[in-house]
């Protein structure tokens, strides 16, 4: 079949795609398409008076036929003597369990939280009662940590996996566009119903998905894992193991100092903290697209400030969206962000982040880094006032050293109350200098970024991993044979796309470590 590509095709906004399919005809001399794809689409914002959306198609006169992977399955004589174990239902985890099963090894899937449905009720019903679930939150429970986000998918990796991510997404139940779009995102509204899908698929393939369990302890015979202690509810149970897949997130401190405790090889590694930015979506419109902007989907941003000599960037930009009342431990707050597919809430909001480094942390103790992210959250909650209300300052008055007393335009959606206080209590001397010049540096390329009354909530702590689980080149522990630390709480990720391709990698290594026995 032959297939004809097209690119750089510019339409106004507001032009009718299927002037697409009308330049496909004209091209088969008339014939009608009978396959016909977008294989990307972007916006050229660069002249604010003639914004234009950017596409690359690829068509035919004869059909597509459908290419559905096959993936080579493991032999009965070759099958793990016990099961594979894949601890975490985020993206990494998730991915992983699906991919081991087309390779034919059914394993066995747990979550220390809530099924997402449970999940949703548990934390709206944490910013009316302020009474935390430890183990379901935005952090815990099943879909990870970016269930409840924007759902971002766009990567600056570029492995060969990612677009395989993509249609995985699409496969349960994203929108067909995230193939396409140069920024895709599914939306939590979406995502809720994604993940829901992907534990549905596995439980009707056979995997055996347990919630409210945790890993607490494993044991090790020959240098190989060969028993998992699972607890559920309180009641603890030993599992013989092929294989454990960590796919257990970034906030997972409790399995971080298990591990520790277990001499598995781990290390501090850099990471990032600060605040939530939040300003109207409507001005971050107007200052990306000028007036056309009511033309176009929410307006984002992605900025980078050298203004010190320690960098500050913005980081996972939601549009349209809130931010979240974040933390996993009693005593401390934590903010995310969170916006659904339609981008439509009234504020935008942003990490406003700077570098942590190592030399911060004061020592080589591998879990430095949770104790630094610990301590801020816990002063956080302190200012507070010691009820999950967040510290709260603007702009204005965060660039000039006094506390605010009243919003402005903007008000604040962070859901568990906020109280007034004086960020610079809060953060780091470091971060508090990095972000006072970053703040006005930044808004010399987006306008209106540094208005005095955009909303600055902390702390921002989550933003990755502050610890690296050591593997080699077969993924495997470099303590601990057939130990498999996979996706972003292992330091291997930064997001839900590269987190996904990892738990995809995951699993090609144990199919080969089987296959090749």
């Amino acid at each position: 079949m032959q297939i004809i590509t097209l690119s750089d095709i510019k339409l106004p906004v507001g032009a009718d795609e299927k002037q697409l399919i009308s330049l496909a005809r004209k091209k088969l001399g008339g014939a009608e398409p009978k396959y016909f794809s977008i294989r990307k689409k972007s916006l050229d914002a660069r002249d604010k008076s003639n914004i234009r959306w950017v596409y690359s198609i690829e068509f035919s006169k004869q059909p597509q036929r459908s290419e559905t992977p096959v993936f080579p399955r493991l032999p009965k004589e070759k099958q793990p003597k016990h099961k594979v174990l894949v601890v975490g239902s985020g993206p990494a985890g998730l991915f992983c369990a699906v991919r081991l099963l087309e390779h034919g090894v059914t394993p066995i899937l747990i979550e220390r939280g809530a099924p997402v449905e449970e999940r949703e009720k548990k934390i709206e019903s944490f910013f009316e009662s302020k009474l935390l679930d430890t183990q379901t939150n935005i952090q815990f429970g099943e879909g990870g940590a970016g269930t409840f986000s924007d759902g971002k998918l766009n990567t600056q990796t570029h492995s060969p996996l990612n677009r395989e991510v993509l249609q995985t997404f699409v496969r349960f139940g994203a929108p067909e566009e995230i193939l396409y779009l140069s920024k895709p995102h599914v939306g939590s509204d979406n995502l809720k119903k994604v993940v829901k899908n992907i534990r549905e698929y596995l439980i009707s393939q056979g995997v055996e998905v347990l919630f409210h369990t945790q890993l607490t302890d494993f044991k090790v015979q020959g240098g190989s894992v060969c028993e998992a202690v699972l607890t559920t509810n309180g009641t603890e149970r030993i599992l013989p193991v092929s294989a454990i897949v960590l796919a257990v997130g970034h906030s997972a401190r409790d399995t971080f100092a298990m591990l520790a405790k277990r001499s598995v090889p781990m290390h501090a590694k850099d990471f990032a903290v600060g605040v939530r930015i939040e300003h109207l979506q409507e001005n971050i419109g107007f200052s990306q697209y000028g007036k056309a902007h009511t033309l176009l989907p929410a307006a984002d941003y992605k900025l980078v400030s050298h203004a010190s000599e320690r960098a500050a960037f913005t980081f996972c930009m939601c549009p349209g969206g809130f931010v979240m009342p974040s933390a996993s431990e009693e005593g401390g707050v934590v903010t995310n962000g969170m916006s659904n597919y339609a981008r439509d809430g009234k504020n935008a909001n942003s990490a406003l982040i700077a570098q942590v480094r190592k030399e911060d942390f004061g020592s080589d103790d591998p879990l430095a880094g949770v104790e630094f992210q610990r301590k801020m959250e816990r002063t956080a909650y302190r200012a507070g006032g010691e009820n999950y209300a967040a510290p709260v300052q603007l702009v204005g008055d965060f660039l000039r050293d006094r506390e605010s007393s009243r919003f402005g335009e903007v008000q604040p959606t962070y859901a568990a109350g906020t109280k007034f206080a004086e960020l610079r209590t809060v953060l780091p001397e470091p971060i508090v200098q990095a972000l006072k010049a970053a703040i006005p540096d930044m808004d010399r390329r987006l306008k209106g970024f540094a208005a005095p009354d955009a909303i600055l909530t902390a702390a921002e702590t989550r933003t990755s991993s502050p610890v690296r689980i050591e593997r080699d080149e077969s993924f495997q522990s470099v303590g601990v044979a057939r130990l498999y630390p996979c996706g972003e709480g292992a330091g291997y990720a930064g997001g839900i796309t590269s987190s996904a391709a990892d738990g995809l990698r995951v699993a090609e290594a144990i199919f080969m470590l089987f296959n090749n026995a």
